[in-house]
Order: C-alpha cells, then structure tokens, then sequence
C-alpha cells in the first residue's frame, strides 16, 4: 500500500507553497543569480519527494519499534538509514533551536495571552472596538462614535 494512501491524499496533493520555497531557494543563492520557473518547480518537487522519502522511512522505524507516534529520534534513524548521515548533526541542532523557539514563546505567551484574564463583557467592548477600527479605516474616516441606543446607521 503507498504511504500516500493512508492518509487519502494522492501524491498530486501533496505539496510545498510555491511563495515560501520561491524565498529560501532566492536566500540561497548568491543575489545575481536568478533561477527558470520550471527549475523552481523541479525543485519543489524534489522537496515534496525527500520529504516524503524521510516521512515513510520513519514511519517504516517507528513500526519496528512498535511505536504509534513517530518520534524525532525515528526521522534521526531514518536520515541515517537512507544514506543522509552527514546531516544528523545539523538537523539536532536545528530541532535544538526549534524547541528553544518554543519554549520561550509558551513562557512569554503569544499575542493573545492576556486574553484568559478578561471578563466576557471586557472582550466584547474590545471586539467592538476592533470591529469600529477596521470599519473607519475601509471608509476612510474617523473612527465612529458608538451610538448608545444601537441605532446606528450602516449606510456610512
């Protein structure tokens, strides 16, 4: 059965965003090198099989184990086993930071981390208050005072 089965996506359906991969390949190469769309494109299609290469050699590892859940040290064993030894130290270290990035952004909580401690009534003034900042800033104008009686006219 193809890995690709499991999960009722064909191998057309998978894929990378053009945009994001279009960026790291530019980042990649020096400035005055440019690179053919269709060059972009093998590319992607390269990412999408090594991806999927990695992806169905851990699960294949994890299997062995007798393991549900594929863990890093199966996508380890698994660059290992398919030849891509020389790039174990690196991917630890990019995981390394991964989970450094993560930590820190769970401590310092994310944008709407303040959000828990309002009361309902305190997010829905603040909800109106957005609603009325983005309604003045698509007419162009100020923003519009909040009629108390809630008659507002919509044909602003």
């Amino acid at each position: 059965m193809d890995p690709m089965d499991i999960v009722g996506k064909s191998k057309e359906d998978a894929s990378l965003p053009k945009a994001t991969m279009t960026k790291i390949i530019k980042e990649m190469l020096p400035p005055d090198v440019r690179v053919a769309r269709d060059t972009q494109d093998l590319l992607i299609e390269c990412c999408v099989e090594f991806i999927n290469l990695i992806s169905s050699e851990s699960n294949e590892v994890c299997s062995r184990e007798d393991k549900r859940t594929i863990a890093p040290e199966h996508v380890l064993k698994a660059l290992q086993v398919l030849g891509f030894s020389d790039y174990i130290e690196e991917v630890c270290a990019a995981y390394e930071q991964h989970k450094l990035e993560t930590m820190q952004d769970s401590l310092k909580g994310g944008k709407w981390s303040n959000a828990a401690e309002m009361t309902e009534e305190e997010a829905l003034a603040e909800q109106q208050r957005m609603f009325a900042e983005a309604r003045a800033r698509m007419n162009g104008g100020a923003i519009a005072s909040k009629q108390p009686d809630g008659d507002q006219n919509l044909d602003s």
